[in-house]
């Protein structure tokens, strides 16, 4: 089994720990932050190209995982059948480059929109994807309109995600400064967690390995996001089928139109036994 993050995904810093009015020297873990390069390789075999779609800052660990995620949520990819594989470049230049640059294999098959690729748009740990202006632009890539009929969750369940997240959470108990993004079954189990210093890299990643293991669409899963729901993370959830979004913060604006119009529901400020629904309330039982 794959662990959870590698070593490189923290450091120890020597600090000067304040508690009332004396301050003493003391040992902190930090959350590590590093850029990936993610390439694509496409075309015919023997006519193969390569080209750098995007440098993301995450938290190294699970680095394939983000790759697909991000490949697919940006609709290059439509399923597993369209990848060949990860691997990270051996031909860098340099030796911090070295496992920060991975390339994923189109298969043969698969034209990527040349233009998309040419745009070399770089994203930050914070920001989310960027580029995106519209919801029209993320239903002209694909992106279904999720069906309303099926399960409910129960009150209570959302009620305790927040703490299931937290138990899970191990790298953020050292280092308190990373984003989880954690998928639940409708009674409240957890099924899967991934962490990043980027609340969309650790959707990415929760998606992507949902997308390596055959399991898209999430039609029968419940999306936890720490911090804010933004845009970026609602149209990501869309696009592997997730139903139901919940986040411990507050949603933007465009985050509840997108839900609205993705037919997701999406509830936010859920901690301390209450959260909001902002959209479709009727998966809420």
């Amino acid at each position: 089994m794959q662990p959870l993050l590698p070593p490189t995904s923290y450091e120890y810093a020597t600090v000067q720990q304040v508690r009332g009015a004396t301050a003493q020297p003391a040992t902190d873990v930090l959350a590590a932050e590093e850029p990936l390069e993610i390439r694509v390789g496409f075309g015919p075999l023997g006519q193969r190209q390569h080209r750098t779609l995007a440098i993301t800052m995450r938290t190294p660990g699970h680095d394939f995982e983000l790759a697909a995620g991000f490949l697919l949520t940006e609709g290059l990819l439509t399923g597993p059948q369209d990848l060949q594989g990860i691997l990270y470049c051996p031909d860098v230049s340099k030796d911090e480059e070295r496992e920060n640059v991975v390339r994923a294999e189109l298969a043969p098959s698969v034209q990527p929109d040349l233009p998309r690729l040419e745009r070399h748009f770089y994203t930050s740990s914070s920001c989310g994807v960027c580029g995106k202006t519209s919801i029209a632009a993320v239903h002209a890539a694909g992106c279904p309109r999720l069906p309303l009929a099926g399960w409910q969750v129960p009150i209570a369940v959302i009620h305790q995600l927040p703490e299931r997240q937290r138990q899970a959470q191990e790298l953020f108990e050292q280092t308190g400064g990373l984003h989880a993004a954690a998928l639940f079954s409708p009674t409240g189990e957890l099924l899967l967690l991934r962490e990043d210093v980027g609340r969309h890299n650790a959707l990415d990643k929760a998606i992507g390995a949902a997308l390596l293991a055959g399991q898209l669409p999430l039609s029968d899963a419940v999306l936890l996001v720490s911090g804010r729901a933004s845009f970026e993370l609602v149209q990501k959830a869309a696009v592997a089928g997730i139903p139901v979004m919940a986040a411990v913060g507050a949603p933007s604006s465009l985050a509840v139109s997108a839900a609205h119009d993705f037919g997701l529901t999406l509830c936010g400020f859920v901690r301390q036994q209450r959260f909001n629904i902002y959209s479709h309330p009727e998966r809420i039982g």
